[in-house]
């Protein structure tokens, strides 16, 4: 199991969760705080997001960057004349270079696990606009969104918490550690996947499948897990050693 979904699915993601942030945002005001990004405005919200899909743009395109790209760009995005057209510009250049036939044969990805480079950019994404559009929701809503509230499919959600735990939490810069080894399992109660998370003093690994021995189970349905997870929720069971979901929620953190 790589991803989940295909090609054509992650392209409607990055569409569909462009459309919440931009509706959300609309109704929200520029100046409104971020609820599940302390100290972030919606105009913070919408420079990153735009920024992002044309840094993933460039990359994919195989076009060098200056070092300070992230910050230009922003600066660019505030001082447009409509930063919620310069969201779309940005989300339509990255669907662009995502079309098929359309990348480079050199393309490479920086997580493991993707079926193809083209796919694992696809769905990195997918997934940095899915969150924050669940932040433009939280600007709206004064909370985080239940997931009841939220529009992606299950299998969605499954894809995005594998590539969480399979590809970011064994990374070198992840810095989930514990005082002991410790065992969690995540378990959607929808879907037939599960993961298993292996923590301790010096690193942190994941794997595919669920451990009979956890410290804890992590439950709920895909989507409430995607949320809980990507530290944008709380609505899950939690059965076991609550210190080590503290851990977690303190130490698994992606900046982007």
């Amino acid at each position: 199991m790589s991803e989940l979904v295909d090609l054509e699915t992650y392209g409607e993601g990055i569409g569909n969760a462009t459309a919440v942030i931009r509706n959300n945002a609309a109704r929200a005001g520029l100046n409104a705080p971020v609820p599940t990004c302390p100290g972030w405005t919606v105009t913070d919200l919408l420079a990153h997001q735009g920024m992002v899909h044309r840094w993933a743009a460039a990359m994919i395109r195989g076009v060098a960057l200056p070092a300070d790209f992230d910050r230009r760009t922003e600066a660019e995005g505030r001082r447009s004349g409509d930063l919620l057209d310069w969201v779309d510009d940005g989300m339509v250049s990255l669907l662009n270079a995502l079309a098929p036939g359309a990348q480079r044969a050199d393309l490479t990805f920086f997580l493991p696990g993707a079926a193809t480079p083209l796919a694992g950019w696809a769905r990195r994404e997918c997934h940095e606009t899915t969150i924050h559009a669940l932040d433009a929701m939280s600007a709206c809503l004064g909370r985080a969104p239940r997931a009841d509230e939220l529009w992606f499919s299950s299998a969605l959600a499954v894809d995005g918490i594998d590539e969480l735990l399979i590809g970011f939490l064994p990374g070198p810069r992840t810095r989930l550690r514990y005082r002991r080894p410790a065992r969690i399992t995540v378990s959607p109660s929808d879907r037939p996947e599960g993961w298993t998370v292996l923590t301790g003093p010096e690193h942190a690994t994941a794997s595919r499948g669920v451990a009979d021995d956890a410290d804890l189970v992590v439950g709920g349905t895909a989507r409430q897990l995607y949320a809980a997870l990507w530290n944008r929720g709380d609505e899950i069971s939690v059965e076991g050693d609550e210190e080590l979901l503290a851990a977690y929620r303190a130490l698994m953190r992606i900046a982007w």
